[in-house]
């Protein structure tokens, strides 16, 4: 995260500023990086609840074209996006969310996103700093296709997570209580103490932290009014993206640029748990040949979870060998785990080295570290889950 020109501010941008918020370049938005303190921030959405301003991602809404409405035509679009991604689409049903990967020909990652069926079309909630690409991407391939590509940057995106999330959340809108893990709802709205109305209101069950929480997509000139009243409830404190980063890490979720990329696959990623049997079977993605050989013989390397001896953190760059010194790989994210109190990291190493306890060295700046593979999650996730 470094300061950068010509930077986007989101509407929270004079709340972050109110509140003493650290504000930093990120993927070319002006975002808060802390408030009181980065360990505090995390340490407070493991124990109560957190607010993050994540409106710099992007919100892209997928469409059927003229002629096509309804069920059916968002049926056209979930089958036209199966021809970019190898994730279930044409089987996500209306209110519910999934993960899902935009893959090059070559098998690489081009993002990771999450997708929504809203009923009458399909919502993508894609990474800042791949929103151009995946707009150029999407609207290249599926505009042929007769789906209609709309990015709504009239939307602001907030994140409240923690196990009393749902408390808070609940008193504004109450049919947050009943969703479970990748449930979403559109309600009319909230209305907020001081009677300003939201308007209509996007609530989903997830989140990037491995806690329960939720995402909300509320109009742009809303979302100020609806993060005060998140705010004044007593279980909610604000949070930067140096805690968000620190939270993924312990949940041992990817960060696009970090953990993936475009020479990356699905499968040496660890989430081959992301394409269905269906979509393995029937081949008919973007860099499918290399996707089924790797699944089929394993992948050369894996990424996985590095535990640290000793208390020094080891940052992504870091090379990684073995005690003979042959090279082993690389640290691709880094940092020091509040929850777990030790430096924790992930990384790709050699398959035949990517076994739990498997004893390397990473070179920190000239100093050899000692890690060993560890299974991730970090901390273990604590998403609210249904039947469905």
């Amino acid at each position: 995260m470094t300061d950068t020109e010509a930077l986007r501010a989101t509407p929270l941008r004079a709340l972050h500023q109110e509140l003493g918020g650290r504000l930093v370049g990120f993927a070319g938005w002006e975002l808060p990086v802390q408030y009181e303190g980065v360990i505090a921030e995390h340490t407070w959405c493991r124990t109560s609840a957190a607010l993050f301003d994540v409106s710099h991602m992007g919100v892209v809404e997928l469409r059927p074209g003229t002629g096509a409405g309804g069920t059916d035509g968002v049926a056209a679009v979930a089958q036209a996006l199966e021809t970019l991604t190898p994730a279930a689409v044409t089987s996500l049903e209306p209110g519910r969310q999934r993960y899902a990967l935009l893959t090059t020909d070559e098998g690489g990652i081009i993002d990771d996103l999450m997708l929504t069926n809203r009923g009458d079309h399909l919502v993508a909630v894609v990474n800042a700093s791949r929103r151009a690409v995946d707009l150029a991407h999407l609207r290249q391939r599926l505009t042929p296709a007769g789906v209609v590509v709309v990015e709504r940057t009239d939307l602001a995106l907030l994140a409240l997570q923690g196990p009393r999330a749902v408390d808070a959340l609940a008193r504004l809108v109450p049919a947050a209580a009943g969703l479970v893990f990748m449930d979403h709802v559109v309600v009319g709205g909230a209305t907020l103490p001081d009677g300003i109305a939201t308007g209509p209101l996007g609530v989903a069950r997830s989140g990037y932290t491995g806690e329960d929480g939720f995402e909300l997509t509320v109009a742009a000139e809303r979302a100020e009014a609806l993060a005060r009243a998140l705010l004044a409830q007593p279980e909610v404190r604000p949070a930067g993206l140096g805690a968000r980063d620190t939270l993924r890490l312990e949940a041992g979720l990817p960060l696009y640029g970090h953990d993936l990329d475009l020479a990356t696959s699905p499968v040496e990623a660890d989430l081959a748990w992301s394409i269905p049997k269906r979509r393995r079977e029937d081949g008919r993605f973007p860099g499918a040949a290399r996707v089924r050989a790797e699944l089929a013989a394993g992948p050369a390397r894996r990424r996985v979870g590095l535990a640290v001896e000793g208390r020094r953190p080891v940052r992504d760059g870091a090379a990684l060998r073995t005690a003979d010194g042959a090279p082993a790989g690389t640290v691709t994210s880094g940092g020091y785990g509040p929850t777990v109190e030790a430096p924790v990291a992930m990384g790709y190493v050699p398959t035949p080295l990517a076994a739990d306890g498997q004893s390397l060295i990473a070179d920190v700046r000239g100093t050899d570290v000692p890690v060993r593979v560890a299974p991730l999650p970090f901390t273990p996730h604590r998403y609210v889950r249904g039947a469905k």
